[in-house]
């Protein structure tokens, strides 16, 4: 696996795929800089080398060209963060993009527009690729939240750097943390699934079931595990199709030697509000016209006994409807418990979109081993897919 280390960029032009979509307000503010700070360390390390930077991205979805998707509303913000001044060019390919990046000297900065206003970067198109690569001498994929996408900047592109290619600081971290769990985690091994729907995380679930030694369902769909066990679960969230599944994967986990813990209680509400009547009951006693929306205190403690008892810890999904504060103290216990099993030396990754979202909320972000940058990326990545974005790398 080739990173920024096996390369001494002095006088070479590095082209890097950021992943710099990032937030913004109806001012056009950075309302999260969590992307730009994470590929500060591999743009730093290739300045300090003696080289310089052409920095390319994509910014939301836009429709062709559209000012509001400009990469141009972020460059202050780059500058802050990096506290280097970036040069800014109003395409990604082109005369002016050629004409700049052949200009910059060691030390420099060029951030290209955004790659989506070219309906070629989604293509995968080869000669919008070649005409990306033409911008630098060394390609450098830091961007993990769409190395599952093979679009010409994140995966064609890399063709044409067959000797000169390697991870950024930022994608070879995300790689090593989720090997460090799938592969060479320390026993036990636990893995947290929540969210709303099993559907969602069936491959996920059958894929590392041969990896890790405990496994916890929480959040919505627990309920559908909960019925199909013929529990009663009023008007809880449930997918009646995936019954069968959940009982096979009860089966699976069991003929694998691998305990699931699903919540044995949980904090029930007579309406999807934050002001909702509340009331604790067992897990498969739900009475009609009210729904579990978040783990019961019972169910806290064991699985905060069960997490303290691992050495590796993925979680990927909240416990409850954590956005609204009624239902927020299930997700929160369960980052209270992980943070604690990370203090006393366990290895901890934090992984998919909501559960991220939560560890900002509740101020996780520092107490656990590792925050993954890529929702889907990272999916795909549990799921045991090779992404094309790291496959090109590899190849």
């Amino acid at each position: 696996m080739k990173t920024l280390n096996d390369f001494n960029f002095k006088d070479k032009r590095a082209l890097v795929r950021v992943d710099f979509n990032v937030p913004l307000n109806d001012n056009f503010e950075v309302t999260d800089a969590t992307r730009i700070v994470s590929a500060k360390p591999t743009i730093i390390k290739i300045l300090e080398d003696g080289g310089s930077c052409v920095l390319m991205s994509h910014l939301g979805r836009p429709k062709g060209v559209q000012d509001e998707f400009s990469l141009r509303h972020i460059i202050s913000k780059i500058e802050d963060i990096l506290g280097v001044e970036v040069k800014f060019v109003g395409d990604c390919v082109g005369e002016e993009a050629t004409e700049k990046a052949n200009g910059l000297e060691p030390g420099e900065i060029l951030l290209l527009e955004n790659l989506r206003f070219h309906d070629e970067e989604k293509q995968g198109d080869v000669d919008f690729a070649k005409q990306l690569s033409q911008l630098g001498d060394i390609y450098v994929n830091d961007a993990f939240g769409t190395a599952h996408r093979a679009h010409a900047s994140t995966t064609i592109v890399a063709q044409f750097f067959p000797e000169a290619k390697c991870f950024g600081h930022l994608l070879a971290k995300e790689i090593e943390s989720i090997k460090k769990v799938l592969e060479d985690g320390e026993k036990p091994v636990l893995a947290v699934l929540g969210g709303a729907k099993v559907s969602s995380k069936i491959t996920v679930i059958e894929n590392i079931l041969d990896k890790v030694d405990h496994l916890i369902i929480g959040g919505g769909m627990t309920f559908t595990f909960i019925k199909a066990q013929g529990g009663n679960i009023g008007d809880s969230i449930c997918e009646d199709d995936k019954m069968e599944l959940a009982l096979d994967i009860l089966r699976q986990a069991e003929a694998k030697g691998v305990k699931i813990h699903l919540p044995v209680d949980v904090v029930a509400a007579d309406s999807f509000s934050n002001e909702a009547a509340t009331q604790v009951v067992d897990v498969n006693q739900i009475p009609e016209g009210w729904q579990g929306l978040d783990a019961g205190p019972k169910s806290l403690e064991i699985f905060d006994q069960v997490v303290n008892n691992c050495k590796t810890i993925l979680w990927n999904g909240p416990l409850g409807v954590f956005e609204m504060e009624t239902f927020s103290k299930g997700t929160i216990a369960l980052g209270d418990s992980i943070a604690n099993s990370t203090r006393n030396g366990a290895f901890s990754l934090v992984g998919g979109g909501d559960s991220v979202a939560a560890v900002k909320q509740f101020g996780f972000e520092d107490k656990v081993s590792y925050v993954s940058t890529g929702g889907g990326a990272m999916l795909e990545s549990l799921e045991g897919k090779t992404l094309p974005g790291i496959a090109a790398i590899l190849d």
